[in-house]
């Protein structure tokens, strides 16, 4: 037991002092990030008091025609698909004892962790009464056996059962070696009941727009939405897996060992392999399903290039990449593939709940430019949170070595 673990657990008054040393700024200021982030997150700040104090429609284009617009469709909806490779990591490590992908769990959690306390805060933003956010958690109104109040239920026990997986991290950061051993106990019971709720949670999310049936495009509506954005959720989430571990390998490498330097290598083409399978069934289930409708007629319409695009370019395409790269080992392509993945499920993602939303409506909703700098700035706020656990809590790096003596 070192001395700051002996002072911390012995003084209350010690780990506040100790945590408010750790809010300091490490390492350089003035990076370009920061240079650029900053301005967007105090205008941000600007802008969302604007919102508070003279309701939603002062910074946006929202209608009561078009409640739904860049804050449900990206910040939301897409971005909880992105947070995907927290269950499937958690899965495929406690579940099916794949041991090679243990080194970039935590990483991933935590990733995951923040996407979905950040996006619920977004559902503040889009709310005309946020004051009334409680309501879909209580079912009043509605019932409680509306798809709105599981999201909501899902939502908020699937955060719940994340911070426990990630807790162990916090108390390593503090020294604390009992709670440790305390929460590292309840991670096997969090990971299986955090899978279950983001099943859940991702296909429910899908389950919203059935309810849409005529506003939401044919292309794009089915009845097999659920099943659509669960199986993506998948392809999602771990491409942006390997786009932020890339990124994170190259910023955060003083921190990373050798052992799991090397690693990466081996961990992005797995996941390339399970990338390649899942777009093949994603691909496969819509082919099924605009077969089954016939909308062979709407194809030859401006909405069905848009659809072909999204297929071909962002679906077809990604995937065949995933494949060529797997069985090359070519880690460039796999994260070209990646990044293109991500650009097809933003596509998705607001083809159904915004773009493809009333597509007949004479006049369309365009966000304004002040949704896209609080988009923006929520997106920056998460990753400096981010940053500075990294620098602090042992998440990429080896966790300290009495952890493993206490185990």
């Amino acid at each position: 037991m070192n001395n700051r673990q002996i002072i911390l657990e012995a003084d209350g008054k010690s780990i506040w002092r100790f945590i408010f040393s750790e809010m300091k700024p490490k390492g350089k200021f003035l990076t370009p990030f920061n240079l650029i982030s900053i301005p967007v997150i105090l205008l941000g700040m600007v802008l969302i008091g604007y919102r508070f104090i003279f309701g939603i429609g002062s910074i946006t284009n929202l209608t009561q025609d078009t409640p739904w617009g860049l804050w449900i469709g990206f910040d939301v909806v897409t971005g909880v698909a992105f947070a995907g490779g927290a269950y499937v990591l958690t899965f495929m490590v406690y579940i099916l004892n794949m041991k090679e992908y243990h080194s970039i769990v935590r990483v991933t959690v935590l990733n995951g962790f923040l996407a979905y306390v950040f996006y619920a805060g977004a559902l503040l933003l889009d709310l005309g009464r946020p004051w009334h956010v409680i309501n879909p958690v209580i079912g009043n109104g509605f019932g409680t056996s509306s798809v709105l109040f599981l999201v909501a239920w899902h939502f908020l026990l699937y955060m719940i059962a994340q911070l426990i997986e990630f807790s162990p991290a916090i108390a390593e950061w503090l020294g604390a070696r009992r709670a440790r051993k305390i929460l590292s106990g309840m991670t096997m019971a969090a990971v299986i009941f955090g899978i279950t709720l983001s099943t859940l949670h991702q296909s429910g999310l899908g389950a919203l727009f059935l309810m849409a049936k005529g506003k939401i495009h044919p292309l794009w509506y089915s009845e097999f939405i659920p099943v659509m954005f669960f199986v993506s959720s998948i392809f999602a989430g771990l491409s942006m897996v390997i786009f932020e571990g890339s990124i994170s390998h190259r910023v955060f490498s003083n921190q990373i060992s050798d052992k799991d330097h090397h690693a990466q290598k081996g961990i992005v083409h797995g996941l390339s392999k399970i990338c390649a399978g899942t777009m093949f069934a994603y691909f496969f289930l819509q082919l099924l399903v605009f077969i089954h409708e016939q909308h062979w007629t709407l194809l030859n319409t401006p909405m069905g290039y848009w659809y072909l695009l999204e297929m071909l370019g962002f679906v077809l395409f990604p995937m065949t990449l995933y494949f060529i790269s797997y069985r090359n080992f070519n880690l460039t392509l796999t994260r070209i593939a990646a990044v293109i993945t991500m650009l097809g499920v933003i596509l998705n993602r607001l083809n159904v709940s915004v773009i493809g939303f009333k597509w007949e409506m004479a006049i369309r909703y365009i966000p304004s430019w002040m949704e896209f700098v609080v988009t923006m700035a929520v997106i920056f706020t998460e990753i400096w949170i981010f940053r500075w656990v990294i620098n602090r809590m042992p998440v990429l790096r080896d966790s300290p070595s009495w952890v493993k003596s206490n185990e």
